[in-house]
């Protein structure tokens, strides 16, 4: 089984977004050395938690900054864009990183309603809901299958990084996802830490894909929030920050990642009811919940988003989680950035992942 990381840049209490952007440089670096398959990173827009508004901008960095991992957007949101914009940018990602380039696509906004509508070129009115018409004009361009009537047709042959092209995925956590996915004949990626009882939804996709038409067989990969510390104990105490960060995120307040200390206190008071899985403990414990899921979902790949105070925390639960499923680590030229490891941190804001 492989694993692979999504990571939203997050921005801990203390600290700027500059200093997440880092920050995901340095944990894609250690990931790639570590052996993870891919690193993905998301589109969230306009709160204090996340500095990655735009995977495009980032995708390359990381790819620049790595030597083996592939990566690619956990994803865009393609409803603020247009498609043939959508296919330049990550037709010139794919010339510059061949056999490297995932285009993980969504339909959610990334964002509230007010920031949806500050994004939006024409605000006089709401954005179309078009999504399947948007998706099947992207894939057109990079399969060169608009129709030749069409004053389109002659797009599709100047994308810039051409032959490459980057994988296309679609990302979800409903029914609709599985059944587009399933009737293009796309890989479908599922995120299980905005949605635990996905399980009968991969099912479906499964049944219902159309061998043939892009993929040979069915691809099923789950996001899971996990988290492994040496101690349970200590696992527990980190996995408290983002717990009180997504409280306070669903009654409508934005907080950057607070510290463990203050998230205890809070947790100590407030009443918490999170409806959606964590798996957190020792890197055993950690191991034995990822197959798990793995096994729930009929997964080949698990995708783990860890959410710490602390970027050092972060790493260290990366490199456990390696270890506990022997990945096979390699050496590496490619030097880690600057970081400010006492306020160095990851969040995950679960409602803009794509549905």
């Amino acid at each position: 089984m492989r694993l692979s990381v999504l990571d939203q840049s997050p921005i801990s209490e203390g600290m700027t977004g500059s200093q997440a952007l880092r920050n995901t440089i340095d944990l894609a670096q250690l990931t790639d050395r570590l052996g993870y398959h891919r690193y993905w990173v998301a589109e969230h827009h306009g709160g204090p938690m996340l500095a990655g508004p735009s995977p495009e901008a980032l995708i390359g960095p990381i790819a620049s900054a790595t030597e083996r991992i592939r990566v690619g957007s956990g994803g865009v949101m393609l409803p603020h864009y247009s498609p043939f914009k959508v296919a330049e940018t990550f037709s010139v990602l794919a010339g510059l990183y061949p056999g490297r380039i995932d285009l993980g696509l969504g339909r959610a906004a990334g964002t509230d309603p007010m920031t949806t509508h500050a994004l939006q070129r024409d605000r006089s009115k709401a954005l179309p809901d078009d999504f399947p018409e948007q998706l099947a004009e992207l894939l057109a361009y990079f399969e060169g299958t608009i129709p030749v009537s069409s004053p389109l047709a002659r797009l599709a042959k100047v994308l810039p990084g051409r032959p490459e092209t980057p994988e296309p995925w679609l990302l979800g956590s409903s029914p609709q996802s599985a059944v587009w996915a399933a009737e293009l004949g796309l890989p479908y990626a599922f995120a299980d830490f905005i949605n635990p009882a996905g399980a009968e939804i991969t099912a479906l996709y499964r049944r219902d894909f159309a061998d043939g038409v892009r993929l040979d067989a069915p691809r099923t990969v789950v996001a899971v929030w996990a988290l492994a510390a040496e101690t349970e104990e200590e696992a527990a105490r980190l996995a408290t920050s983002s717990k009180m960060a997504f409280a306070m995120l669903r009654r409508g307040r934005l907080i950057a990642v607070p510290p463990p200390d203050v998230a205890e206190r809070f947790l100590a008071t407030e009443e918490v009811a999170l409806k959606r899985r964590t798996i957190v403990g020792t890197p055993g414990q950690v191991r034995a919940g990822i197959d798990a899921v793995a096994k729930e979902y009929g997964a080949e790949e698990v995708i783990v988003v860890t959410i710490t105070y602390d970027h050092g925390a972060r790493r260290r639960s990366y490199e456990l989680i390696a270890e506990a499923f022997n990945l096979p680590s390699r050496s590496s030229t490619t030097r880690s950035q600057p970081t400010d490891s006492s306020s160095a941190t990851s969040w995950d804001a679960s409602t803009s992942v794509p549905r």
